[in-house]
């Protein structure tokens, strides 16, 4: 068994890509539009796996868009989505200088939690031992729901 990817609904392509993409770091690796089914499905992959999926199975997060309009609610029947990241403090600044809020921030040095623009919860995990406690996340506070 593999692990191929996961997929989320999203009410507008532009703005989840923006998040997903600019803000986040993953990249596009193909787009699949079905006009018979009325959808667009759009496959994305964290840069270090992005090359390899697109030529043999690896990792991705499948974007699915239908065209006819649909309210998802709060979307916390999801769970969340995971991502190893290089420097928490540094993704979390990104991040926020972006517009996300940072509804759980990294205090910790290692794990945070922000909302993509559907409201799907993303952890955020620091790649190898947590890093040391800084400010301002050390003293911020939890933001909303994760």
């Amino acid at each position: 068994m593999r692990y191929l990817h996961s997929m989320v609904r999203i009410g507008n392509i532009e703005a989840s890509l923006r998040f997903y993409c600019e803000l986040l770091g993953l990249e596009e690796v193909r787009r699949v539009e079905h006009p018979g089914g009325r959808f667009t499905l759009v496959f994305l992959a964290a840069p270090g796996d992005a090359d390899r999926a697109r030529t043999e199975k690896a990792p991705m997060l499948e974007l699915t868009y239908n065209w006819d309009p649909e309210v998802y609610g709060g979307a916390r029947n999801f769970g969340h989505l995971a991502f190893e990241v290089d420097d928490i403090y540094a993704t979390c600044r990104r991040l926020q200088d972006g517009g996300v809020t940072i509804a759980r921030p990294p205090r910790d040095g290692r794990m945070a939690f922000v909302r993509s623009p559907d409201e799907i919860s993303i952890e955020l995990l620091q790649k190898g031992g947590a890093l040391a406690p800084q400010e301002p996340w050390a003293s911020m506070p939890n933001t909303g729901v994760w």
